[in-house]
């Protein structure tokens, strides 16, 4: 069996916000025609007609050959090289020595290679597809006194209320209106338990309604919606190659020169033509060219099953040989919820005072800290006042004109650059601080802590078991925060008080490669491009982030990193081990072959046998080796 370079049918799914991953159903008409013209011929040997039968079945195998020959030519002229030539010489010289069930066979599995490759990508991409077939196409929307109109999903507008039955996929993102509801998250996140969601929480599209009918506000239109993101990136991972794909083809090359080579030898050694057709049948580089990209399809499938979405194949090949890890510290190793602690004024403000300034300027920053702020503010039932003016400089601080005084908050070398003299806080293990001044005096420190994800001390065990030799914590927090943290989980390298830029130049100049990047903040975007893998975390992450990364955490989930690493070591070994397991049977039956000893019809069908092997030896990718974490 052979498939020609360059002529693979198209994977992706129709221009939209969702659609199916899964080709059209095809027929397969030459398939169907040899396995008539094979009926054929047996029917004409048992009425005792070998001359007619072997006619028929020369003839078959004949056009086939000539047809598959003209679609060689233009591959050729289109500067694609196939490797069809071993399969259409293998029919020719099986037909020339009167081989001609051999020739069927052989026609058999060349015609019926497109079909094996459709069910095995099918079966690879059966998790991607699981995601894609769960796409809702219409929207139950609540119109005045409750009426209740089906809509196309497209059509719904954010702030639009919609009634989502129970067992149905929430279409759109959106907030729940209803008291409490469960739902299903286990297709996108991995999860395997329902999530209860309480009214005002965010509901994302595509999780599934578990057992009472809800109504939701919708906060975004469908193409906008997490589902939508996913879908694009689903189609991305699906039409892509891994190098070690595009590795494969060009092995083919010389496959086929070394069999030739073989036939040749043997020819010259036996003087028998029948010799060279016997070891034509069984050289087949279907291996080399379906068994990767299978592989590397259930790798990016069973990362879909555990949370994961990677963007495209090659990802799965640099993430098997990740080098070095860094991480993010805030939202990342930590939940990235801080929590105010402590109120520490300087003369002449008190604890409520401070606050209060301090959380009116924080009204214009965009920053997680800001958020812990302000909503500590509010719990203590201050009132919050308008700021006149307000200006943020992007991970150093705010400056903003409050009641009057011109308030400073941020980093304490942000803040000492209007209070010079600023003293530094004491700050105890996963405390971070917030410096104000206040008219150019310092005012005071908000203390805030952040705890460590209880996951991350394993995670980052388990990367150091898969071979990543640097754990790195790159973080816009002061050093002594940052410190307390990496010392919590045993690291020891980290770089406290960088800025964007300088989180970029420490992923670039990293020597040890490739470089696995792990963030979920706006400002991580940069680096997560720079990265030789950007990992974006959680699903309601930045928009940015996610866009820039490589593989997306659909959770806030820090152990799936390491399931992300371990998948692509997984999918590397099945590829390669698959392409060579096909190389050295297809080349030891080719030196049985030329020995003389075995027949051209056993040659064909060992040939196919080949073919499954490897083929099903690569979807060994869509699960995990018998031990594994």
């Amino acid at each position: 069996m052979s498939v020609p370079v360059g002529t693979r049918p198209e994977t992706t799914a129709p221009p939209g916000p969702v659609g199916r991953l899964l080709r059209v159903p095809r027929r397969y008409p030459l398939v169907a025609a040899t396995l008539l013209v094979g009926l054929a011929v047996l029917g004409l040997l048992a009425a005792g007609e070998p001359a007619a039968a072997r006619w028929t079945g020369s003839a078959w195998a004949v056009g086939v050959a000539l047809h598959v020959s003209w679609g060689m030519v233009r591959d050729l002229l289109a500067g694609r090289w196939g490797v069809d030539l071993l399969a259409v010489t293998a029919i020719t010289a099986t037909v020339v020595v009167g081989e001609y069930l051999a020739a069927l066979v052989v026609v058999l599995m060349l015609t019926g290679g497109q079909a094996l490759e459709d069910y095995a990508a099918d079966r690879a991409r059966k998790e991607l597809n699981a995601l894609l077939e769960r796409a809702p196409v219409l929207a139950h929307r609540l119109g005045p006194g409750g009426a209740v109109e089906d809509v196309a999903v497209e059509e719904v507008r954010p702030g639009d209320e919609l009634l989502v039955r129970p067992a149905e996929v929430v279409p759109v993102d959106g907030r729940l209106v209803s008291a409490e509801a469960d739902f299903d998250e286990s297709s996108i996140t991995g999860e395997s338990l329902p999530v209860t969601r309480r009214a005002g929480d965010e509901v994302l599209s595509g999780v599934l309604n578990e057992q009472r009918a809800v109504v939701l506000r919708a906060s975004a239109t469908a193409a906008e919606s997490q589902y939508a993101t996913i879908v694009a990136m689903v189609r991305e991972a699906a039409a892509s190659r891994a190098p070690v794909v595009r590795l494969a083809d060009r092995y083919a090359v010389p496959f086929t020169a070394f069999a030739f080579l073989v036939a040749g030898l043997a020819w010259w050694w036996h003087g028998d033509p029948v010799v060279v057709a016997e070891v034509l049948v069984v050289a087949t580089p279907c291996p080399l060219l379906l068994a990767a990209p299978v592989a590397f399809l259930g790798g990016m499938s069973r990362a879909a099953r555990n949370g994961l979405i990677v963007k495209n194949a090659g990802t799965l090949e640099r993430l098997a040989r990740v080098r070095t890890a860094a991480f993010d510290k805030t939202g990342t190793i930590t939940y990235g919820r801080p929590e105010l602690r402590a109120v520490h004024p300087a003369p002449p403000w008190d604890e409520d005072g401070l606050l209060r300034l301090v959380a009116a300027a924080e009204q214009y920053s965009s920053h997680v800290l800001a958020t812990s702020v302000r909503e500590a503010a509010l719990a203590r039932g201050l009132v919050l006042p308008a700021a006149r003016t307000a200006h943020e400089e992007a991970t150093h601080g705010v400056t903003a004109r409050v009641d009057g005084h011109e308030v400073v908050v941020g980093k304490r070398a942000h803040v000492a650059r209007s209070a010079p003299g600023t003293p530094e806080q004491p700050l105890g293990p996963g405390e971070l601080a917030v410096y104000a001044a206040v008219d150019g005096r310092f005012a005071g420190t908000l203390v805030m802590s952040d705890r460590v994800r209880a996951d991350a001390a394993a995670t980052m065990a388990e990367l150091t078991a898969l071979g990543v030799r640097r754990l790195l914590v790159l973080s816009g927090d002061a050093r002594a925060t940052v410190e307390h943290v990496a010392a919590d989980l045993g690291l020891r390298e980290v770089l406290p008080e960088c800025l964007p830029e300088d989180k970029v130049r420490t992923v670039k100049e990293a020597p040890d490669r490739p470089v696995l990047m792990v963030g979920d903040g706006v400002n991580d975007a940069p680096v997560l491009a720079a990265a030789d893998v950007g990992v974006a975390m959680g699903a309601r992450g930045s928009t940015a982030a996610s866009e820039s990364a490589d593989v997306v955490v659909l959770t806030e989930d820090l152990s799936r990193t390491a399931a992300a690493v371990r998948i692509g070591r997984r999918t590397m070994q099945v590829a390669l081990q698959s392409i060579w397991l096909g190389i050295a049977l297809s080349v030891a039956l080719m030196l049985v072959a030329a020995t003389g000893v075995l027949p051209a019809i056993l040659g064909a069908l060992s040939q196919e046998v080949v073919d499954l092997l490897a083929i099903l030896n690569a979807l060994r990718a869509l699960r995990g080796p018998r031990r594994e974490p």
